[in-house]
């Protein structure tokens, strides 16, 4: 098997799961209850958030355990927008946003707030000047992707976050689930004040996250409840989940120097090899895109139909973010990059992780333009 869809999802370490099996067993007790084992859970609750913490250079209560991207991405968008209506309505985001951040825009748009969408180039990157120029005193939050989840392109966050810090009254999110460990970004006294990360984007358990929350930060929680999670997130605690996720989480930052490293060989490879076959477009950028992540059309084939060919083979990629990827339309990253539509429902992403070789990456190219091979006599 090779598996090149690890943006949809990775393979849990050994490591995470064996974690949250022995967590599951012997600190079953809520943490929230008084007894010693309650107290046994919540001091390991508080061991694994001061780990987190210290793995992400931030300080233990910036740390919002959640379920994962989707709730942090509602929890940052809605819960800022909420908490900071009274200092104005404006919000600023991109066109090419994860679903789970732009529904809570649109849903912001229903309840009074004015949305700027900010366009993207055919590199699927914002311009800085458009994003400066859509700036205005009411804005109240900004939310940029770090890393685009279907064609890889890295945002300028650094300069938005350093403009952001002469700007007190307006929030700045980042959905970094698709960056975190293949596109470093530094957290502490960077100008960022909420971001999200996925346990299962990075080996741990899926139904894990975390929220980075910055000291001074105010959030409206979306779930009432007990308090947990600084009144932030009520709700008992998933302790196992989070053990394994901080599990993976100090396995995945080991090896992240020398992972990127081999990613970007993979990626080269993988450029490389796809140039060579008829017909190959690759939309994802040769320069200002993540190692992990390569979108490439092959025109004349159905992008499913090509999914469907290449599983034959135990190779397994996507068409588009996999929270999308049954609606059968064409991606809407792509259109907003001027991708033409029939193109558009023809392309792959192929995603990679730090486990996969040159072999496989040789063993895909080959099956691939045999695939293309066979499928455009079919598909004309």
């Amino acid at each position: 098997m090779i598996y090149l869809d690890n943006s949809a999802t990775t393979k849990p370490y050994t490591e995470a799961i064996e974690t949250y099996q022995k967590v599951s067993e012997d600190f079953f007790a809520n943490p929230s209850s008084i007894h010693s084992l309650g107290g046994r859970s919540e001091s390991l609750l508080a061991k694994s958030r001061e780990q987190a913490a210290s793995l992400l250079g931030v300080d233990p209560d910036e740390i919002v355990f959640t379920s994962g991207g989707t709730e942090g991405n509602n929890l940052a968008v809605k819960g800022a927008a909420l908490a900071y209506r009274g200092r104005g309505r404006h919000l600023i985001t991109t066109t090419v946003e994860h679903a789970s951040s732009l529904n809570a825009f649109h849903q912001l748009e229903e309840l009074g707030f004015e949305v700027t969408y900010l366009p993207v180039d055919r590199d699927c990157r914002i311009s800085f000047d458009d994003f400066k120029k859509a700036y205005r005193k009411d804005t109240i939050l900004v939310s940029v992707m770090h890393v685009n989840n279907e064609v890889g392109t890295v945002q300028p966050i650094r300069e938005i976050a350093e403009f952001l810090k002469t700007k007190p009254t307006t929030v700045f999110h980042v959905d970094h689930v698709q960056g975190f460990s293949k596109v470093p970004l530094e957290l502490k006294d960077s100008g960022i004040d909420l971001c999200t990360i996925s346990g299962h984007k990075f080996h741990g358990p899926k139904g894990t996250g975390i929220l980075y929350v910055r000291k001074g930060t105010s959030l409206s929680p979306l779930l009432s409840g007990g308090g947990q999670e600084g009144g932030l997130r009520s709700g008992t605690e998933n302790l196992p989940g989070i053990c394994g996720m901080v599990k993976a989480l100090r396995i995945t930052k080991e090896h992240e120097k020398d992972g990127i490293g081999h990613l970007l060989a993979l990626q080269q490879q993988l450029r490389k090899g796809l140039s060579r076959i008829d017909d190959a477009v690759i939309h994802t950028p040769e320069d200002g895109a993540a190692p992990s992540i390569m979108n490439v059309s092959l025109k004349g084939i159905r992008s499913e139909v090509l999914v469907h060919a290449l599983e034959e083979n135990q190779i397994y990629v996507s068409t588009k973010s996999a929270c999308s990827s049954k609606d059968s339309g064409a991606s809407g990253v792509l259109l907003a990059m001027g991708v033409d539509e029939q193109e558009a429902r023809q392309a792959i992403r192929i995603s990679t992780a730090f486990e996969n070789t040159e072999e496989d990456i040789a063993a895909f190219l080959s099956v691939l333009a045999d695939k293309v091979r066979q499928l455009k006599p079919v598909m004309r």
